[in-house]
C-alpha cells in the first residue's frame, strides 16, 4: 500500500470520534426584546422560509448541506438534498 494513502487513511481514523453539533434551521425572525417577552402559549412567529422550502443543514455553524424533514418510525429525521461545494463551505470559514 502507498505510505500517503495509508497516512491519509489514519489521520482520518483519529478524527471519527471527534463530536460535532449538527443542526436544522426552519428558518430566522428578528424580533425586538418588547416582542420576545409578549410572547406566549399559541403565539405565532413568521419566519424569512416559505413552507416546503429546503432546510439548511449545519456543522458547527457552517451550512453543509439542505434537506427535508422526514419521519423515521416515530422519530423526526432530515434527507440531504443537496451537499454544499466543499470548495464553497471552506469559504465561510
Amino acid at each position: 500500500m502507498n505510505e500517503a494513502v495509508k497516512t491519509g487513511s489514519d489521520g482520518l481514523r483519529l478524527l471519527e470520534n471527534i463530536g460535532v453539533r449538527l443542526t436544522v434551521e426552519v428558518g430566522r425572525a428578528e424580533l425586538t426584546i418588547r416582542d420576545l417577552l409578549r410572547l406566549s402559549e399559541g403565539s405565532v412567529i413568521e419566519l424569512d422560509r416559505l413552507a416546503g422550502d429546503p432546510l439548511d443543514v449545519l456543522v458547527n455553524g457552517t451550512l453543509i448541506a439542505k434537506g427535508e424533514v422526514v419521519m423515521v418510525g416515530e422519530r423526526f429525521g432530515i434527507r440531504f438534498g443537496q451537499i454544499v461545494d466543499p470548495e464553497k463551505r471552506a469559504e465561510t470559514l
